[in-house]
């Protein structure tokens, strides 16, 4: 669900051109080795602008989420979610592939880009822990970022 139109200048472009390459990006401040996003100018940490971008691991969990209600002919119900990245950044965005119903606080997810009606978006999927601590997606055909 996070987008972006890619009419925007300075930063918002620049995003949107990274997920029009099918690439989620974040920013990582070199002055305070802190990640931002949403995108920015300056670091909101240390008001540096130092800002590169980096590929985030992709992994988070569920901080809060919400069912929208929808007549199934209007395409059902769907979830609305705030997702923590383990770079400590908050994005809102979607968990798909999965009944809107089962997601949870604390859900562990991990976020792709994928086509949307209005172009790319970074939408997430749930994850199971596998043997090893690795994370295999849940239902549906994730692919990390």
């Amino acid at each position: 669900m996070t987008q972006v139109s890619a009419a925007g200048q300075g930063v918002e472009r620049q995003y949107a051109d990274h997920l029009a390459q099918g690439r989620f990006m974040i920013q990582r401040c070199s002055a305070c080795a802190r990640h931002v996003f949403p995108p920015r100018e300056l670091c909101p940490h240390c008001d540096e602008d130092q800002l590169a971008w980096v590929a985030p691991s992709g992994r988070g969990t569920v901080y809060s989420w919400t069912t929208v209600a929808r007549k199934a002919e209007a395409g059902g119900d769907y979830n609305v979610a705030l997702i923590d990245l383990e770079e400590e950044v908050r994005l809102m965005s979607c968990v798909v592939d999965i009944d809107p119903a089962a997601v949870n606080i604390g859900l562990a997810v991990q976020a792709r880009v994928e086509a949307g009606k209005d172009g790319p978006r970074v939408v997430c999927v749930a994850v199971q822990p596998r043997q090893g601590g690795q994370e295999a997606p849940q239902g549906g055909q994730g692919r990390a970022p």
